[in-house]
């Protein structure tokens, strides 16, 4: 009804101009009930003129052509009828506009005709019929040209929206492409390579307990973590050649990572503080890899250390931190390298915040900070 009100308020502007003329014009007849209500039909007619075009059209064009022949109003009477033949022509109805085009000229002109006066009678109905012949004309052609303009801004949208729709699956399928081919060279690369440590690791450990030796912690660290490394680089090979993401690793799995760096060494605590909850793919899984970078760091560069790690949930953040009493210090600036610039912007990317540095009391921290309820 909103769109309506244009076309309402229209019709009603109009009936009264329409009703002011035929009251002023000196050759008009007096208005009477009729007449006014020929006006209220004709501004009824276009309020609904936006649904039912070719019924308004027609409702229109007899009432004002009603109205003429009784009030003897004028050209005002063709303003409706303009408007109408202007919209159906737009909505695609061209012959209705031309039909009534032609019966309201038609009428008006014998109307002109027979009440013409008999000293002038040619120029006042060639002023009159150029004049209507003109507008209506222009009525016609400007809704046709509306109307075409109209079909060649869809047709422009539709094609945008293909280009679009075409331009996104062309960028999902090189996307695919780039994933089958990173799988495959991970595959030829490290595959191998770390099958290779396992083997070997496997073969150390079984010769070492068939000769009644206990093997050493290092080579049974070496062989859990080449395992972990080969279910992991499978996990992320199923993940690289599927659309659908694969099984994950997360913070559940921090216990088990905490196992495998003492077995390599390196005294490992974990805290876990507040209510543990179901956390975001992406935010557990990168939790998880903040810890396991830290954890490599310390096990590669802090010397002997210990290492804590506190994992923290409260119901806006999840807290990740990772500190150890290592070699590092304020005095001596740590560079950052890949691992900690990858973590920066694993975490930034979740709209997260990543602090490291070292401690005062020597060592490092690394905090990662993930907002639960939106970007921190």
């Amino acid at each position: 009804m909103r769109r309506d009100l244009p076309y309402a308020l229209s019709g009603l502007a109009l009936g009264g101009l329409l009703l002011g003329n035929a009251a002023l014009a000196p050759d008009a007849a007096p208005v009477r009930a009729i007449d006014v209500a020929l006006v209220l039909v004709m501004a009824a007619a276009l309020a609904v003129c936006r649904r039912y075009p070719v019924v308004a059209l027609g409702v229109v064009t007899a009432a004002m052509l009603a109205l003429h022949v009784r009030v003897h109003a004028g050209v005002s009477a063709a303003f409706p009828v303009l408007g109408t033949v202007y919209l159906a022509a737009w909505r695609g109805h061209r012959a209705a506009a031309a039909l009534a085009s032609l019966v309201f000229l038609g009428g008006f002109l014998s109307r002109d005709v027979s009440v013409a006066p008999t000293d002038r009678p040619s120029q006042q109905i060639a002023e009159r019929t150029a004049l209507l012949l003109g507008w209506f004309f222009a009525a016609n052609v400007a809704g046709l040209v509306a109307r075409q303009r109209r079909a060649y801004l869809e047709q422009v949208e539709q094609r945008a929206i293909e280009a679009e729709r075409t331009r996104e699956e062309m960028a999902l399928r090189r996307a695919g492409e780039e994933r089958l081919r990173i799988a495959r060279d991970l595959h030829d690369s490290l595959t191998h390579s770390i099958s290779v440590i396992k083997v070997q690791a496997g073969i150390a450990v079984h010769l070492a307990r068939k000769h009644n030796e206990e093997p050493s912690a290092a080579l049974l660290a070496i062989q859990e973590a080449s395992g972990a490394a080969m279910r992991e680089l499978r996990a992320t090979l199923d993940v690289l050649r599927s659309p659908s993401d694969g099984d994950r690793v997360g913070l559940a799995w921090v216990g088990e990572l905490a196992e495998r760096t003492r077995a390599a060494g390196v005294p490992v605590q974990v805290t876990v503080t507040g209510q543990p909850r179901d956390l975001p793919v992406e935010v557990d899984q990168a939790g998880y890899r903040v810890v396991q970078e830290a954890l490599t760091n310390v096990a590669r560069h802090a010397g002997p250390a210990t290492a804590q790690i506190h994992i923290e949930y409260t119901p806006a953040q999840l807290t990740v931190s990772v500190d150890d009493d290592g070699r590092a210090s304020p005095v001596r600036p740590v560079t950052p390298g890949v691992g900690l610039r990858g973590m920066r912007e694993r975490v930034a990317g979740l709209g997260g915040a990543l602090h490291t540095a070292a401690r005062d009391g020597g060592g490092f921290a690394v905090r990662a900070m993930f907002p639960l309820d939106g970007p921190a």
